[in-house]
């Protein structure tokens, strides 16, 4: 054993004995107070053992501000950090929770867990395939806890419609298949312009490549910009790749295709508004995921058709099954409470077993990897084969370029983590 690897060893020793305590605190510290960021800040701030110790952002207004509502709830007043890398020196924080741009999801996360934190990830949980498989890695090695936010695992009717799904309920399912109304509006145009002075464009950008600011991306719109984002299908459609992957209890596929565009509008956006893709396995299964950009009054759904009937799953989790040529839903079942997703990520915290997660990192990441075939898919304007055991496309140089990216030092996803 090296010297590294004793210290590695006896540093996942210490952080296991440390939660032995029934009353110990977990100390988080939350990058990224945008939106999620502040939902992160109320969950944490009103669950037991748990404290609020740093606020993260380029932004030094978010960080005022969401430090004001810190201190008006619980009367502490937090740290407030522009830049990671300062807060996870901190030695008195016991876990990171990433609400960041989608391109700085990995790299915080695996960051964090060389500094010896745990990691509450939101998704989609990397920005690029290569990157996912370097989270999960530095999750294993490190020996941290890591739950991603797909947050329908943790609740009670999709986990009894998935628990059905699996006892064959429905008998063989072949299909899966989800639809999610976008309902998106033209961003226009913005021309480069210096960053503000609130703002640490630097640190915002990270592993991204320099480029001008502009208005369009901070602080939302960067979804729709290659960089940054990853589309709708990143954006929300991950959530419902998510429960079909899970209800079939598929892994990656071998083929996929997509198709779509960005209509009704020319603006400044790169990604697609409209988007079809079909994730296909060797045994003839699929998974069909449809992303609508304009208004419709059709609800997001999820389905799943097998040999013996059909589960469908409304936008709310209520679900209902009709089986046989029936045309009447059968009866409806009683399916358990909602579980707190971040109470489920401390209690694992606490006790050191991430098997206990609902949203464990590898099962996020697989999730979010289908999200980057698709895409990948998308920009190449035609079908893709991938052989998941080597982890690369079949014979196709174009797609293997779109496993990773470049990335901007400091700000690096290396191959060893």
């Amino acid at each position: 054993m090296t010297r590294r690897q004793y210290l590695l060893a006896s540093s996942s020793a210490l952080a296991s004995a440390s939660w032995a305590g029934a009353n110990d605190r977990v100390r988080v510290a939350i990058a990224g107070m945008g939106g999620r960021g502040n939902d992160l800040l109320r969950e944490c701030s009103s669950l037991p053992h748990v404290e609020v110790a740093t606020l993260i952002d380029p932004d030094g207004n978010r960080t005022e501000a969401a430090a004001k509502t810190l201190l008006d709830k619980t009367g502490k007043r937090a740290k407030l950090e522009s830049d990671l890398r300062r807060a996870l020196e901190d030695k008195e924080v016991d876990a990171l929770l990433i609400a960041t741009c989608n391109h700085w999801h990995a790299l915080a996360g695996i960051w964090a867990c060389q500094a010896g934190k745990d990691v509450y990830v939101e998704k989609p949980v990397s920005h690029n395939i290569f990157e996912g498989v370097k989270l999960v890695e530095a999750a294993r090695k490190y020996k941290r806890v890591m739950q991603g936010g797909t947050q329908r695992r943790s609740w009670g009717r999709f986990r009894k419609a998935v628990q059905m799904v699996h006892e064959g309920v429905v008998g063989d399912v072949y299909q899966a298949k989800w639809f999610f109304p976008g309902n998106r509006n033209s961003i226009g145009f913005e021309q480069p312009s210096e960053p503000p002075a609130w703002l640490n464009w630097d640190v915002w950008l990270g592993p991204a490549p320099m480029q001008r600011y502009h208005k369009n991306l901070v602080h939302y719109n960067w979804h729709w910009f290659w960089d940054f984002g990853n589309g709708e299908l990143g954006n929300n459609g991950i959530h419902l790749v998510d429960i079909s992957r899970w209800g079939m209890k598929k892994g990656l596929p071998g083929r996929v295709y997509s198709t779509g565009g960005r209509f009704g509008y020319k603006d400044q956006a790169e990604t697609p508004n409209t988007q079809t893709v079909t994730w296909s396995y060797a045994d003839g299964s699929s998974i069909v995921g449809e992303i609508r950009g304009h208004y419709t009054a059709e609800p997001m759904s999820w389905d799943f058709f097998g040999t013996k009937g059909h589960l469908h799953i409304r936008a709310n989790g209520e679900f209902e099954v009709t089986l046989g040529r029936n045309k009447k839903p059968e009866a409806a079942v009683e399916y358990p409470a909602n579980q707190d997703h971040m109470q489920n990520f401390v209690d694992a915290v606490r006790s050191r077993r991430w098997q206990e997660l609902n949203a464990e990192i590898e099962e996020t990441h697989l999730s979010t990897a289908l999200c980057h075939l698709g895409n990948i898919s998308y920009r190449l304007g035609r079908e893709v084969r991938f052989d998941a055991a080597a982890m690369r496309f079949v014979n196709d140089a174009a797609a293997d370029g779109m496993l990773r990216r470049e990335y901007r030092k400091p700000y690096v996803v290396a191959d060893r983590v």
